[in-house]
């Protein structure tokens, strides 16, 4: 039997959806002039990706107000079938008490040990989104 594949372009609205089905998702950003990647926990908020971060490059690329990506996902390789989300926008750090509160109450415990006292904004420019589906599935309708 073989397996073909369906590819869906998501509209805005339908990655937002998929964004806030999962927690964690990876940063690209650039460290000591060089691209890096790490894994984040997030949130949606205001239409935004926020994270929690200790300090480090993360909140420097936020400080300064650089250009990040943010990658999200959920495939399934057995059902060869799964969605994807890359968001490109401006890193900020929020600073606003109102919004801090708003955010905090938002994040579970990070995976890693630690404080983490600061939230990084991703206002987001652009976002992408495609699903993966075999013929015999149907698409994904909120």
């Amino acid at each position: 039997m073989s397996h073909t594949q369906q590819l869906e372009v998501l509209n805005r609205r339908q990655c937002l959806d998929r964004l806030q089905q999962v927690r964690v998702g990876r940063l690209v950003f650039t460290e000591d002039a060089l691209p890096a990647i790490q894994p984040v926990n997030f949130r949606i908020w205001r239409d935004d990706v926020v994270i929690r971060v200790a300090g480090g490059p993360k909140l420097a690329a936020a400080t300064d107000h650089h250009v990040v990506a943010f990658e999200a996902d959920e495939l399934d390789p057995d059902l060869r079938s799964g969605w994807s989300v890359t968001v490109v926008g401006t890193a900020e750090p929020i600073t606003e008490v109102d919004d801090l509160v708003a955010v905090a109450g938002t994040f579970i415990e990070p995976w890693v040990r630690g404080r983490r006292e600061h939230f990084v904004r991703i206002r987001t420019d652009r976002m992408t989104g495609r699903q993966f589906l075999e013929d015999a599935v149907p698409a994904y309708r909120p």
